[in-house]
């Protein structure tokens, strides 16, 4: 089949539940495969996590010739990205706020705790909307302080953000303006939560932000809002995938759950196998700063070259027998959290609720099967997990 519409084929929803074959033919055909829109495809390990670290790709779109607003720092490049992720960084973590992450890990198990009652009733649950949805959207609103009864603003927003933020070849005709719009209203209403803090600041991370004493180091209005918004969307999306697909995947391994049950201390390792295996991020776009060579092929300045991770996850060349979950598997340096200066710094906090998650559910597997499998997924290629995952306890 053509290589030049893998991009399509791999983007396109029929390829959701396994979009693993395509990846192993976009391998074969080369490091680089040029797509019929225009965009460059990588899927080689070595190559993804080169190109990751080359400070001559950015990740910015506006190098691509798109006119949008100022994007938020996951989308930006150095110095401006170093800067607003330092000042993001000081209340979250090391080495500003090195205890932050870990000191929320008895809140993180409470909060598992309390999700865990419709497991224990038998019947039927929904592990997405009943369990990976809440964990992580209640820990990221505790963290930045958004009150409970709050909460459920937030899921309509982030859908409609999440699902302009794809890297499909038709991706232009995404619905740009509700995007802007939900972004506007979810910047709005963090920043003005911020304010009140002013006056009435807590331990959380919106205090912080507007309580910085040093003007140098306080986030400016528009930063505030997008730094906001992206901590709250980045701060559950991924987890709720990682969380989803770690349970798909340990009941599609019936052996393997039952490993996890007798050895528990694998835990750790068995989260950055699922990582691997079944990642939460797919695909990433970058765009060269000048022409780059890539294995005989050339970037040219200025194209959108999409470096798929899922791909250089099973890749052979890296990873021995790589379609095959190992939750003891060795070396596992994967690119689940992406790599480079764009690393996800919120990965702690994903692995500390991946852990709590998981754990908790081990015993309730045991006995669970799933209603349908493949489950109905989500409509965003890149950020690939179930939209439901309905279980029989």
């Amino acid at each position: 089949m053509d290589s030049g519409t893998l991009l399509a084929r791999i983007t396109d929803y029929a390829s959701r539940p396994d979009p693993y074959p395509l990846y192993a033919e976009l391998r074969a055909a080369g490091p680089v495969v040029p797509q019929s829109d225009g965009s460059l495809l990588v899927g080689g390990y070595h190559e993804v996590a080169a190109l990751l670290h080359d400070p001559r790709m950015s990740a910015d779109p506006r190098n691509r010739g798109l006119v949008t607003a100022k994007p938020p720092f996951l989308r930006l490049d150095d110095p401006e990205h170093h800067r607003l992720r330092t000042l993001a960084m000081r209340p979250f973590g090391p080495p500003h706020t090195p205890r932050r992450v870990d000191g929320m890990r008895a809140e993180i198990e409470n909060i598992t705790k309390e999700l865990l009652a419709p497991f224990e009733s038998g019947g039927q649950v929904d592990v997405v909307d009943d369990f990976a949805y809440p964990l992580p959207v209640t820990v990221i609103c505790r963290l930045l302080g958004v009150p409970h009864e709050d909460e459920p603003l937030f899921r309509a927003w982030s859908d409609t953000l999440v699902a302009s933020a794809d890297v499909r070849p038709d991706a232009a005709s995404a619905p740009r303006d509700e995007a802007e719009r939900a972004r506007t209203e979810m910047g709005g209403y963090l920043v003005g939560l911020a304010e009140q803090r002013r006056d009435e600041p807590g331990d959380d991370l919106l205090s912080a932000f507007v309580g910085e004493p040093d003007p140098e180091l306080r986030l400016t209005r528009e930063e505030l809002a997008e730094t906001a918004v992206l901590l709250l969307i980045a701060g559950h999306e991924t987890t709720v995938n990682l969380i989803t697909n770690g349970v798909l995947t340990l009941l599609r391994h019936p052996e393997e759950l039952d490993r996890l049950r007798r050895e528990p201390g694998l835990m750790p390792r068995a989260i950055e196998e699922l990582l691997r295996f079944e990642p939460p991020v797919h695909m990433r776009e970058r765009i060269p700063l000048a022409d780059l060579d890539v294995a005989g092929t050339t970037l040219p300045r200025g194209s959108s070259v999409i470096l798929a991770l899922a791909a250089g996850n099973r890749d052979p060349r890296r990873f021995p027998d790589p379609d095959r979950f190992d939750p003891a598997r060795p070396d596992n340096q994967h690119l689940g959290f992406g790599s480079g200066i764009h690393l996800c710094y919120g990965a702690p906090l994903a692995r500390l609720e991946a852990h709590s998650a998981l754990t908790a559910l081990l015993p309730r597997l045991a006995t669970a099967e799933l209603v349908e499998d493949p489950p109905p997924y989500r409509q965003n290629a890149m950020l690939r997990g179930p939209r439901h995952l309905s279980l029989r306890l």
